[in-house]
């Protein structure tokens, strides 16, 4: 098995690893936080603006990382930046 292998094996497992605990730990945030803000909307509904525009800003942060991990499995698929240490050498130029 040659480095070019290896690199291309070692960059879809990692991204693999990347995109499925980086979408798991968003998931969960986000269903906590949607049951939690209707919760809390049943209990308060004057506050319901409040709670809402709060929520939604959550969300988008909590999608924010969701969204870092699929960039990184991408680039890591795409993109590898360590393909010009490895083909480089074995090329000899």
């Amino acid at each position: 098995m040659d480095s070019a292998t290896m690199i291309a094996m070692v960059s879809i497992f990692t991204a693999g690893i990347t995109i499925s605990i980086g979408v798991i730990a968003p998931s969960l945030g986000e269903g906590r936080a949607v049951s939690v803000a209707l919760t809390s909307l049943a209990q308060q509904p004057d506050a319901s603006a409040t709670i809402t525009r709060t929520l939604f800003v959550g969300l988008a942060m909590i999608e924010s990382t969701a969204i870092y991990c699929f960039v990184v499995s991408m680039i890591l698929i795409f993109a590898n930046p360590f393909w010009n240490y490895f083909i480089t050498p074995a090329t000899g130029q």
